[in-house]
């Protein structure tokens, strides 16, 4: 355990909160009014019951006990029908809900590499590679002339996620997304 001040806030941070539980920041804006002092705006979840927390603010200058998180990589292996099923490089098996790897889901597939994160040896969250591959099963089609450098559609990859793609991007093909802000980067 250390402290952060809140003015350091960054998605993923992990810390205690009023007593309340272990949160991790999925969303935070500093904010500084025209009067009145800066503030910071968080979005906070509950790392065990996945409880949202929204426009929680802090004075910049707030101390906040930071809890240290374990990450540890391991590869997707299935999804049973309840859980979703993790495995370390040892085989050791790490289930978790839908809840719990929602986000993560419209990026990985299975046998895909992922950040399990772990809070006193319990799992509480999955993080995609920063950036993946996935292929176009549905793209809308790209209307002749309209080969404007900034015109986009959308497309569906192959776990389900809509991706705003340029025109250009067909179905069939596979696609370089950056999971950490669900952009299209480039065909592969």
């Amino acid at each position: 355990m250390g402290q952060i001040l809140a003015g350091e806030i960054r998605k993923g941070v992990t810390f205690e909160y009023n007593g309340k539980g272990v949160y991790v920041v999925t969303d935070f804006q500093h904010v500084k009014p025209g009067k009145g002092a800066a503030f910071v705006r968080t979005t906070l979840k509950n790392v065990k019951t996945g409880q949202v927390l929204s426009d929680q603010t802090f004075n910049p200058t707030t101390k906040l006990e930071t809890v240290d998180v374990e990450t540890k990589k391991m590869t997707y292996s299935y999804f049973d029908g309840e859980f979703y099923v993790f495995m370390d490089d040892e085989y050791n098996q790490t289930m978790l809900t839908f809840d719990q790897c929602e986000d993560a889901l419209k990026y990985i597939k299975e046998n895909d590499m992922v950040t399990v994160r772990f809070l006193y040896g319990e799992a509480f969250s999955v993080e995609p590679e920063n950036f993946v591959e996935l292929k176009v099963i549905e793209a809308e089609p790209g209307v002749k002339g309209n080969t404007a450098t900034n015109a986009m559609k959308n497309a569906k990859v192959e776990t389900g996620a809509i991706i705003q793609v340029p025109m250009f991007v067909n179905e069939g093909e596979t696609i370089r997304i950056d999971t950490r802000t669900g952009e299209y980067m480039s065909r592969v």
